[in-house]
């Protein structure tokens, strides 16, 4: 592939919700362009961009995929992201190096929760966007209800540049409002078209819509709008200029039309990004921080130093780890020696390639503005930035959502815990989205991501690339034991087996602090009772009882001990004794004082549509939840709930039941809460039963 200039690149991400067309649109792509002879298609499992075997068997994205070719002048960056909510961390990394995003709509079902989900990270990003109607070949496609809804949520930016002639079975032709022609497609899925007049039983909606595209084109830039007022028309030259810095500004987001599954539309949407999609070139400074941390401006130049970002991590059978690198300023070379600067660390660059799916093309180097993958670095991962040491620049890495779904995970066979823990960090390398928690006060290796779907394929790949059987159980909860009365109790320890026997008298009394006091111990030991050699033994003792609980096996908080007498012997007295006198007195302390458990609560914030406001409240109120506040944000509300950990295991699946996938939520560790009375009985029987 010849070298190209920073105008005539084109990073494209592709979104919406699932199972709308962008794989298929992708595949379209690859095949107008030459790159493949034929499109695959997602049921047969033959497209390029779900390659892997779990994307094949679900029939759906799972992962980002980079696809590189060249249409006219142009090289194209298209990066086919997943529409399944539990896969939106990926989305999150194509967008973050992508020029401009193209929204995949559904002719038929119109705006879906995907597609709201993918633009609140496009907003965050600030990308670029454009629409694409799909599926207009499809039985009942509304091209109109579609464009309304689209204006109704996300703004009167959305404007048609292209309108269906003969939406739904039978749908070969639309009206391109930029070259005011009639456009009919072949049917033969090569995806050329021939141009003609306008019908005259057409031409009034066309001027009409034309007329609407011009005022917003005219209304992006202050001096073409002056010359629309004087005129009532646009020159082509203003057309040009105002549309294209509309779409960068986002002042304007394009409607355009296609059925991907018939290869329909494709060439006109290539043609349309060719002259007005934003170009790297377009952006002329990115953001960074310098070695000190201060704000920094990267130039989007070639003649610049080195400097890139690690957006996505690829893990490919026979060649290993693949870092997917957004060059923004210079170029890297095969042979380079460059500075990961978020971990201090020397890389050596070795081969370069291009993608496009699976398949591989070597080059010797990458630009500004060009995206590739540099195989096998040592110590690159996610959200790293490379740069040449004489400016090592850092850019933001990229924030993951929160999971909300967890499971506890254990082998089936004995001694199979390190091949576990070693598969999960290296998919946790290739997908930074979930997280993986060894958790040593409950003995379990906890598992958590964004959705059920999500944890089954982490676990299905584990199972496939690394050879373990997984046991999945429901996460134990992390309670804490405290008192809430005070307590003077006295225990002695007398052990005689032949020869030293062991001797410890102690005498203690306890008392609750203030909620997040912890724990303090006091000796009030006065002549010489207890030898001051043995009070240490005895706070040990004591701390033994912290970690281990003494009514159901949790940790005990805001307690403070207090010895204050005691006995020894000559002899017998030593450090062990006065350790399990200070542990069994403080047990004594602990059941005398009124001890109770409390319970994990989290904050909990649910964005949901109004119309399931009312189950989804209603829902809560049965999970023992705290409503916090209400708010608007656009079409949804912001719910702000407190709700104990042990009713949150199923919530995410339940959430998106109540509401037909629409809400989502994020969920965060706020405080600790007394257990009421009722459960609490249950958690410590079943303590009871887990120790017998």
């Amino acid at each position: 592939m010849k070298e190209h200039a920073l105008s005539d690149i084109r990073n494209i991400a592709l979104v919406s919700h699932q199972s709308v067309g962008k794989t298929t649109l992708a595949e379209g792509f690859l095949f107008s362009s030459g790159i493949s002879n034929r499109m695959g298609t997602v049921d047969d499992g033959t497209t390029t961009s779900d390659y892997r075997s779990d994307e094949i068997e679900r029939k759906i994205s799972i992962g980002a995929a980079l696809m590189t070719f060249e249409w006219k002048k142009n090289k194209y960056n298209v990066l086919d992201l997943p529409g399944y909510q539990d896969f939106l961390g990926e989305d999150r990394c194509g967008l973050r190096v992508a020029d401009l995003a193209l929204v995949l709509l559904n002719a038929t079902a119109g705006i879906e929760v995907g597609t709201e989900l993918a633009w609140d990270i496009l907003e965050e990003f600030q990308v670029p966007r454009m629409f694409v109607i799909n599926r207009l070949d499809k039985e009942h496609a509304d091209f109109n209800s579609v464009v309304a809804k689209t204006r109704e949520v996300f703004g009167n930016g959305a404007v048609p540049i292209q309108f269906p002639v003969n939406a739904g079975e039978g749908f070969n032709s639309i009206i391109d409002l930029l070259q005011m022609k009639k456009i009919t497609f072949a049917t033969d899925k090569s995806g050329k078209y021939e141009a003609e007049e306008i019908p005259a039983d057409l031409k009034a909606n066309a001027e009409e819509l034309r007329n609407e595209l011009v005022e917003k084109i005219a209304e992006s830039d202050d001096e073409i709008l002056e010359k629309y007022f004087e005129t009532g028309e646009l020159e082509e030259t203003d057309l040009i200029k105002g549309l294209r810095l509309g779409i960068i500004t986002r002042a304007i987001f394009p409607i355009a039309c296609s059925a991907a599954a018939l290869n329909m539309g494709t060439h006109t949407l290539l043609d349309f990004i060719n002259e007005y999609g934003p170009s790297p070139a377009v952006t002329s400074v990115v953001q960074a921080k310098d070695s000190r941390g201060e704000p920094v401006e990267v130039q989007q130049k070639v003649d610049q130093p080195f400097a890139g970002f690690v957006f996505k991590t690829l893990s490919e059978m026979h060649v290993g780890e693949l870092s997917l690198i957004r060059v923004y300023s210079g170029q890297i070379k095969s042979g380079d020696e460059v500075l990961n600067t978020r971990r201090n660390s020397s890389e050596k660059i070795g081969q370069i390639y291009t993608l496009c799916g699976k398949n591989r093309s070597e080059v010797s180097s990458l630009s500004a503005g060009e995206i590739g993958a540099l195989v096998k670095l040592k110590d690159t991962h996610t959200s790293d930035t490379l740069a040449v040491k004489s400016r090592p620049v850092v850019f933001d890495p990229i924030v993951f959502p929160e999971p909300v779904v967890q499971v506890a995970v254990s082998p089936k066979a004995k001694g199979d815990e390190e091949k576990i823990s070693n598969g999960l960090h290296t998919i946790n390398e290739i997908d930074p989205s979930f997280t993986v928690t060894v958790d040593p006060e409950l003995k379990q290796t906890v598992l958590s991501g964004q959705g059920e779907l999500h944890l089954t394929v982490i676990l299905q790949r584990l199972k496939e690339r690394f050879g373990v059987e997984i046991e999945q159980k429901k996460p134990k909860i992390a309670y804490r034991e405290t008192i809430t009365g005070k307590a003077d109790e006295k225990y002695r320890h007398k052990k005689q087996s032949g020869g030293a026997g062991q001797f410890a008298e102690v005498w203690m009394r306890i008392e609750p602090l203030a909620t997040g006091g912890g724990f303090e111990f006091e000796s009030q030991v006065v002549g010489g009772a207890i030898s001051s050699v043995f009070i240490p033994s005895i706070e040990k003792g004591v701390k033994q009882v912290l970690q281990e609980g003494a009514i159901a096996g949790y940790k005990i908080v805001d307690v403070k001990a207090i010895v204050y007498d005691g006995k020894e012997h000559p002899v017998d007295s030593k450090d062990i004794a006065f350790q399990i006198a200070g542990r069994e007195v403080f047990k004594m302390c602990i059941q005398s004082a009124k001890p109770i458990l409390l319970e994990p609560i989290y904050n909990v914030t649910i964005k949901c549509p109004e119309e399931f406001m009312g189950d989804v409240m209603g829902d809560l109120s049965s999970r023992r939840g705290r409503i916090q506040g209400m708010e608007s944000q656009g079409h949804f509300q912001l719910l702000r709930a407190q709700v104990p950990l042990a009713e949150l295991h199923d919530y995410a699946t339940r959430l998106r039941s109540l509401t037909q996938g629409r809400a989502t939520h994020t969920r965060i560790f706020s405080h600790y809460d007394p257990v009421p009375k009722e459960l609490e009985a249950k958690v410590i029987q079943e303590s009871k039963e887990h120790d017998a």
